[in-house]
């Protein structure tokens, strides 16, 4: 097979500018440049793989040496023209930049460009892959190639220009050849097959033509295997056999079950496929190409080309990307975009193709999401189903029957056994929460407490200080004033000698606390603010110095009940009794002068 692809290919090769199909701008721009004496001394040409540079490069050689020559046309039929045609010529050397890299190569190249052509007007040289050249391999060249020999061309062919130095660029003559369209190629592809002799279903050369991907050479490649895989008669089957692709109308259905979120079958519909002989990373590439070609219609470029299928289907992509969306869409390239590229690092492939298949089914109406968003930013209601919210409802726990011991009066019948009972009474086991069901809409709202209006402040200050029940309640608790500054804010004049209380309270945590009890009492959202007061005067010091004198006695029989009930029941025989007295010393101060 590999034989007969060479002489298929070498036989249909272009021999003139007007067969290099698809690159019409740079064809006439050179016949130009020879009919008018403008030839410049190096041509970079760069795009690519199969679009025609090297062939590009060999008709150009032929023109500048053809001596019947005519419009820019070589003739194709002397000595010069076939030598060069089958790389034969000893003044059009072709040299592959891939193999020759190094600097010894250049180093030869150099020594042999000042020789004389042997029998054509101009040597030429064609360096194919220019930029696997090493770096001391171009700076060898650029010298030569900034004052070569008058008689000396260079024809650079590249896929990958950036790689080229920049000092080789500013010295040729840029073409970029752009890939080639669909349609060119099926063209080309039926001008083949009825040379030969083969009849070719116009569906199959589309199906070829688009495989191919803009490349001539590959849409070349893949039909010469085609002619020998297939009879005289070739369908579109026959390429999907080959290829191992699915046609178009399993893209379509798997595609509309994608989109009506019927898992089962597209599960059902990718096993159908790989059982036919589909091959999983081929229809893994339609695919993406099918969520492009969706995209391409969700944004009304109808004029851009398909690539998965054929324009007989375009009505059915439009009602497709309608249905999806095109921000759905773009979400489900990229999903299966990142599993592709996960699938080939990995040796299970389809089970990761089968869960990008299933998220994307699970993908909701990303274009309806930004509609409701837009919305709510423009102070719309958007219904919403009602939700079920739980209320817990919390039974406050029953007080103890009776206080651990009551005083009274001393009773002799209690036992011990008694005794004990009373000192450890049984616990009382609290209740669960009840929980009740009910919808948010039904939901009674907790009314105020307090009603917020000027008077309120000091009693809204005790309920606070009451809610909080910690340090950050005392703190409230000892502010001497709150005010109501404006409609619904609440000033705490804290005094600068309190600045310990105004730290503690002045807090984000503490200050959305403080709001959520307030909005609780008041019933309404209140904003609570801090400012500093002047100090405040502390109680003075009493004129009279207490100290405590300590007095020591044992006391046998105490008259205290309470006392008594312990003394019985764990069997105290004395109390030591200490008793503090305060006696009060007198400090006089003279008001004034003797």
């Amino acid at each position: 097979m590999q034989s007969q692809y060479t002489v298929l290919a070498r036989r249909f090769r272009p021999q003139t500018f007007t067969e290099v199909v698809g690159q019409e701008r740079v064809a006439q721009t050179l016949r130009n440049a020879i009919q008018e004496g403008r030839v410049a001394h190096a041509y970079l040409f760069t795009g690519a793989r199969g679009v025609g540079k090297t062939s590009m490069a060999r008709i150009f050689a032929k023109a500048l040496n053809c001596p019947f020559l005519k419009d820019g046309v070589p003739c194709n039929e002397c000595e010069q023209c076939r030598g060069i045609s089958v790389g034969q010529d000893v003044d059009v050397s072709e040299i592959d930049g891939a193999s020759n890299r190094g600097i010894d190569d250049i180093r030869s190249l150099r020594a042999n460009v000042n020789v004389k052509s042997m029998r054509s007007k101009y040597k030429v040289y064609i360096i194919d892959e220019v930029h696997m050249l090493t770096k001391e391999a171009f700076n060898a060249l650029l010298k030569t190639l900034e004052e070569p020999p008058p008689m000396v061309k260079f024809v650079f062919c590249t896929t990958e220009a950036n790689k080229v130095p920049d000092t080789i660029l500013s010295r040729c003559q840029r073409f970029d050849f752009g890939t080639i369209s669909t349609d060119n190629i099926t063209m080309r592809l039926r001008q083949l097959a009825e040379a030969e002799g083969f009849q070719v279903d116009e569906a199959a050369l589309e199906l070829v033509a688009r495989r191919a991907a803009g490349s001539m050479r590959d849409s070349q490649s893949l039909f010469d295997q085609l002619l020998a895989f297939g009879s005289e008669h070739i369908t579109s089957a026959d390429v999907h056999r080959l290829l191992g692709t699915a046609p178009d109308d399993r893209l379509t259905g798997l595609v509309d079950a994608l989109i009506e979120r019927r898992q089962d079958e597209v599960l059902i519909r990718l096993e159908h496929s790989v059982k036919e002989g589909v091959q999983l990373e081929a229809f893994t590439d339609q695919l993406v190409a099918y969520f492009r070609d969706l995209m391409v219609a969700a944004c009304g470029a109808a004029e851009v080309p398909l690539l998965s299928v054929g324009d007989d289907s375009r009505e059915t992509i439009n009602r497709q990307a309608s249905a999806w969306g095109l921000q759905t869409i773009a979400a489900a390239m990229q999903i299966l975009a990142e599993a592709k590229a996960r699938m080939q690092r990995v040796s299970y492939g389809r089970a990761l193709a089968e869960l990008a298949l299933v998220r994307i089914s699970f993908l909701a109406d990303l274009d309806r999401l930004d509609t409701l968003i837009a919305q709510l930013k423009g102070g719309q209601g958007v219904p919403l189903p009602p939700r079920t919210t739980r209320i817990t409802a919390e039974r406050p726990a029953s007080p103890p029957d009776r206080p651990l011991l009551p005083p009274g009066p001393k009773s002799t019948n209690i036992g011990p056994a008694e005794k004990k009972n009373d000192l450890n009474p049984p616990k009382v086991e609290s209740q669960p929460p009840a929980v009740a069901e009910v919808t948010t809409d039904e939901a009674v709202q907790t009314p105020a407490v307090l009603e917020l209006k000027s008077g309120c402040e000091k009693e809204l200050q005790s309920l606070i200080a009451d809610r909080m029940n910690d340090i950050v309640g005392a703190s409230v608790r000892r502010i001497p004033s709150i005010a109501i500054i404006g409609p619904n804010t609440l000033e705490f004049c804290v005094p600068i000698n309190y600045d310990l209380d105004r730290k503690a309270l002045d807090r984000p945590d503490t200050v959305n606390r403080l709001e959520a009890i307030v909005a609780e009492l008041v019933g309404q959202k209140v904003r609570i603010l801090f400012r500093t007061g002047e100090a405040v005067q502390t109680a003075a010091k009493p004129t009279a110095a207490v100290a405590a004198v300590s007095r020591n006695q044992v006391i046998d029989e105490p008259e205290d009940p309470y006392i008594q009930q312990i003394t019985e029941v764990f069997g105290v025989k004395s109390w030591s009794v200490k008793e503090l007295v305060a006696e009060a010393t007198d400090e006089r101060t003279e008001d004034a002068p003797e």
